[in-house]
């Protein structure tokens, strides 16, 4: 796998402090196999701290979506566990 490290594609970019979340917390999780960060988006609230939020389960795992500043980027995780990756998003990021 040409361009991943620690499960984590890098192919495009990732928003600031997204990178060390994804690694600390979810990559490390055995149940997880691959996370694709996608494009960054400019959003319109803009805040000064990281904010993960879980979307929705999808065929091959989870959508999550990353907030920081202005910038959003949603993540696709690929596991067989989404429920485990939800209680570990509602752990750092109580609603």
């Amino acid at each position: 796998m040409k361009h991943r490290k620690n499960k984590i594609k890098r192919q495009h970019g990732i928003i600031k402090g997204l990178k060390k979340f994804l690694e600390h917390n979810v990559s490390s999780l055995d149940s997880v196999e691959g996370i694709i960060p996608g494009r960054i988006k400019v959003g319109k609230t803009p805040g000064e701290n990281l904010i993960v939020s879980y979307q929705y389960s999808t065929v091959s795992g989870a959508k999550l979506i990353g907030r920081s500043g202005t910038s959003v980027q949603e993540v696709f995780v690929i596991t067989n566990d989404p429920e485990k990756l939800k209680d570990v998003i509602k752990e750092h990021y109580p609603d």
